[in-house]
């Protein structure tokens, strides 16, 4: 019988290949939970502006706040205007369908979708509009470009579930959700489902926050944005 070789998972941070990479990334374990901004508020729907300043320590801070905001949530990626800062970063941590863990925090980010690639259409989330998931056909390629917080430059290039990440934070930082995409039936189905879900879905985030040794967010009864 033949022996089978399968090949081991990696860990890619912004697109580089590391060893004995933590289960939850530094800048989470450092970070706070913050309150994720719902569909409706303004900074959502705004084009966020450009980061000017490099490798300050409030850039720094405000990455490991959105890697431990991300994690407490359950999500695989978190746009700046997500916790309510209208600046162009975003980050993620996802294991795509290889088994390979992404990790990194992209700034001034440039999307170019491959739209040449093959569609695939899946069901996603927002962590904006909790616990609706709607099924949205996405190009199957992407690459983004920009930088890291200190300035050195970033290209990624990405197919399938990590593609459909990028395409999706980028586009927050644009002041474009998902639920843009949708037709005004899935709208309503996302909204409907919003509301019998969102208060399970705080109360599981402010769990995980006091399991992860984090302050839980303070989320208002209704959602913020009135949507």
């Amino acid at each position: 019988m033949a022996r089978i070789f399968r090949r081991k998972p990696a860990t890619f941070l912004l697109g580089e290949r590391v060893d004995d990479y933590p289960a939850y990334a530094p800048e989470s374990q450092r970070g706070h939970d913050l309150r994720i901004t719902e569909i409706g508020e303004p900074v959502l729907h705004t084009p966020a502006r450009t980061v000017t300043e490099l490798g300050t320590p409030e850039l720094a801070r405000l990455i490991d706040d959105m890697f431990a905001t991300m994690d407490v949530a359950e999500g695989v990626g978190l746009a700046a205007p997500q916790v309510g800062v209208d600046l162009r970063v975003f980050v993620y941590d996802l294991t795509d369908d290889q088994g390979d863990r992404h990790v990194g925090a992209v700034v001034n980010p440039v999307l170019e979708m491959d739209l040449e690639a093959e569609t695939e259409t899946e069901d996603e989330g927002c962590l904006s509009v909790p616990g609706a998931y709607v099924p949205l056909e996405r190009p199957g390629g992407a690459t983004i470009r920009g930088v890291d917080q200190h300035g050195a430059p970033v290209e990624l290039e990405a197919t399938g579930y990590l593609a459909r990440c990028f395409i999706h934070e980028a586009q927050h930082l644009d002041g474009l959700l998902y639920w843009d995409h949708l037709t005004p039936e899935q709208q309503a189905d996302a909204l409907r489902q919003r509301d019998e879900q969102r208060a399970e879905v705080l109360a599981n985030r402010r769990e995980i926050a006091i399991e992860l040794e984090k302050r839980p967010a303070e989320y208002p009864k209704e959602p913020a944005g009135g949507r």
